[in-house]
């Protein structure tokens, strides 16, 4: 009755386990000892290079974080956010063409961070800005 649990690793570096495994990581999938035994030396070897350039990255990100942060005291620019999409979010002197333009643009860019139920992943507020929909007084949405 006992079955064989697999190990594979999927395109974006995470690593799944299971008796099923998926048609494109048969290839790949290697049959997991059920008793605990230690990581080899490579294995190790392995580890400690994936965590250093992890670090690696994340001290990156962290670097270019810091270098788009405004200088302490400056006001950050209303119309251009740093880094987002869109990259500019609409104020009372926007037209209503650009505005509608805009928000189609926030909601596109929201797109991949949604649920099945409809909220939304806090990480796209990382990538992306938030643009209200254009307000009726001031212009009517079309729908292309």
């Amino acid at each position: 009755m006992a079955a064989t649990v697999y190990r594979w690793v999927d395109e974006n570096g995470q690593v799944h386990y299971g008796e099923v495994v998926p048609e494109q990581y048969r290839r790949t999938a290697k049959p997991v000892e059920m008793w605990a035994s230690p990581p080899s030396a490579e294995q190790q070897r392995e580890a400690q290079e994936r965590a250093q350039k992890e670090k690696a990255r994340a001290a990156a990100l962290a670097a270019e974080q810091d270098r788009r942060q405004p200088a302490a005291g400056a006001a950050p620019a209303a119309s251009q956010p740093a880094g987002k999409r869109p990259a500019q979010v609409p104020n009372d002197q926007t037209d209503c063409d650009t505005w509608q333009r805009l928000y189609a643009e926030s909601i596109e860019c929201f797109g991949p961070y949604r649920t099945a139920r409809g909220a939304t992943k806090p990480e796209g507020f990382e990538v992306c800005n938030v643009v209200p929909e254009p307000p009726p007084t001031r212009c009517r949405l079309r729908i292309p």
